[in-house]
């Protein structure tokens, strides 16, 4: 099975701390002593396309979507006209505006979406 995300503050395996030991407990805020507040990894932009669809919640729109088998006769594209409800990891929740539908698409399917207005997305620092 293939990773869908690569994520960098996941671990995967067994870390070598160079003290034989791990500098914080488990299940402990990752904060270096005497800095109280100061996070260890400096926060970074989290521009995955869940986080982007969450930040569009209740925007108009159409979300495209292709399945290796097909949905209907004519093909193997749905395209679903409606609004974010919710998006996680390896889902999104759609609203259809003109039956009040809701539909559960898991991420590999979506291939785009188109808003109506403006997108929100995360500030762009030069």
């Amino acid at each position: 099975m293939v990773q869908y995300y690569w994520t960098p503050n996941y671990p995967t395996g067994t870390p070598n701390y160079p003290s034989g030991t791990p500098p914080f407990p488990p299940g402990t805020s990752q904060v270096p002593p005497g800095q109280p507040g100061t996070p260890l990894f400096p926060a970074r932009e989290q521009s995955y396309i869940e986080n982007i669809l969450r930040l569009n919640r209740g925007k108009p729109g159409n979300f495209h979507f292709s399945f290796e088998h097909a949905v209907s006769p004519t093909g193997n594209t749905l395209t679903v006209r409606g609004v974010v409800e919710a998006a996680g990891r390896d889902h999104v929740i759609l609203r259809e505006l003109a039956t009040d539908h809701r539909y559960l698409f898991p991420m590999i399917y979506f291939d785009y979406a188109e808003f109506d207005e403006q997108m929100n997305y995360f500030p762009q620092t030069p």
